[in-house]
C-alpha cells in the first residue's frame, strides 16, 4: 500500500473506525531517509492514535537501526514487512522474498526486537509459492523471537494479487501460535470480514485494497460485526464531502504540484462505481492545478445529483 496509505488516508480510515492504521512501508536504507518521499512518510508525531510504522529491508543491522530511528521520531509500534510481493522490493531480498530464508527472517526479527523498547509486529504471506507455504514455520519462529502480533495475507509471494486469497494457512497459523493473528486478503465486505474471522479464528482482520476510494468500509464492518446488520451505503453528498476532504489533504501533504497528481488515483477509486466508463476520470487526469481539481469535482457531483 506504499503510495496509497499516506498520512491523509490513514487519518480518514481512523475516523471511520480503523483501530490501527499502519504507515506506508519505509526502507531501512539510511541513504534514502532524507529524500522527499521518505520525509513525507516519517511525520509520525503528527499521527492521531497509535503510530505503527512499517519498515522493510534484508540486513538485520540496518533494520535494527531503522527501527530505532523511527521510534526516536515517534513510532509506538514497529511493523516488519515480509509480505510485499512487488518485484522492486523482492529483488533486494526484502518483503515476501525473505520467506524463502527462515534463518535470515529470524536474524532480522531478533535484531529489531532487541533494538527497540516498543512492540514489534510482523506482516507475512502464507509462503513464497503455492508449493512452499511455510507460514506456520515463520509464525512459530516469529513468536519464539518476540513478535507481538502477526498479520498474514492469504496468498504467497508468487501469487502476487492474482486469484483468490486462501484462509486455510491462516487458520493453521492461528492454531499453531498463541500470539494475536490478523487475517488479510480479499476482505471486501462486512459479510466477508465475519466469514474470515469465523473460519480462521483470527483475532482481527486487516483491510487494504478494499479501502481504496472507500474508507467508510471500516465503519460498515465494525457495525456489522457488532450488530449483524448492514449499514446503508453513504449518500452521494457524503461521498463528495469525504473525497474533497481527501483531495485537499493530499494537496496540503504533497504540495500544489505533486498533490494533484497523487489525487488522481484516489479520485479514480472513489468514482469507480459512478464513472464506470472512466469518462470523467480521463478529463480529471488532465487537470494540473489544485484549484481546478476542486472545481471539476464539484461540477461532477452537481451533475450527478441532477441525474
Amino acid at each position: 500500500m506504499a503510495g496509497v496509505t499516506d498520512h491523509t488516508f490513514r487519518e480518514l480510515c481512523r475516523r471511520f473506525g480503523a483501530a490501527l492504521a499502519v504507515s506506508e512501508m519505509l526502507s531501512s536504507n539510511p541513504l534514502v531517509w532524507q529524500s522527499e518521499k521518505s520525509q513525507n512518510r516519517m511525520g509520525h508525531r503528527q499521527e492521531s492514535g497509535i503510530r505503527s510504522v512499517q519498515i522493510a529491508g534484508s540486513d538485520p543491522e540496518q533494520m535494527a537501526a531503522a527501527a530505532q530511528y523511527n521510534v526516536e521520531i515517534g513510532a509506538d509500534i514497529i511493523d516488519i514487512n515480509m509480505g510485499c510481493p512487488a518485484k522492486k522490493v523482492n529483488k533486494k531480498l526484502a518483503g515476501s522474498a525473505l520467506l524463502q530464508y527462515p534463518e535470515l527472517v529470524e536474524k532480522i526479527i531478533r535484531a529489531v526486537v532487541n533494538a527497540v523498547p516498543v512492540p514489534v509486529t510482523l506482516k507475512i504471506r502464507t509462503g513464497w509459492d503455492p508449493e512452499h507455504r511455510n507460514g506456520v514455520q515463520i509464525a512459530r519462529l516469529a513468536e519464539h523471537n518476540g513478535i507481538q502480533a502477526l498479520a498474514v495475507h492469504g496468498r504467497t509471494k508468487a501469487c502476487m494479487y492474482k486469484g483468490e486469497a486462501e484462509y486455510d494457512t491462516i487458520k493453521a497459523i492461528k492454531q499453531a501460535v498463541s500470539l494475536p493473528v490478523i487475517a488479510n486478503g480479499d476482505i471486501t465486505t462486512p459479510e466477508k470480514a465475519q466469514f474470515v474471522l469465523d473460519y480462521t479464528g483470527a483475532d482481527a482482520i486487516m483491510i487494504g485494497r478494499a479501502a481504496q476510494g472507500r474508507p467508510w468500509i471500516f465503519r460498515e464492518v465494525a457495525h456489522y460485526l457488532a450488530t449483524g446488520e448492514k449499514l446503508a451505503a453513504p449518500a452521494i453528498a457524503e461521498v463528495q464531502q469525504i473525497m474533497l476532504e481527501h483531495v485537499q489533504g493530499l494537496h496540503q501533504l504533497y504540495g500544489v504540484h505533486l498533490g494533484p497528481k497523487i489525487a488522481r488515483k484516489h479520485v479514480g477509486w472513489y468514482l469507480a462505481e459512478h464513472d464506470a466508463q472512466g469518462v470523467f476520470r480521463s478529463e480529471f487526469n488532465a487537470i494540473e492545478l489544485a484549484e481546478r481539481q476542486f472545481e471539476a469535482l464539484n461540477d461532477y457531483f452537481y451533475q450527478l445529483a441532477a441525474t
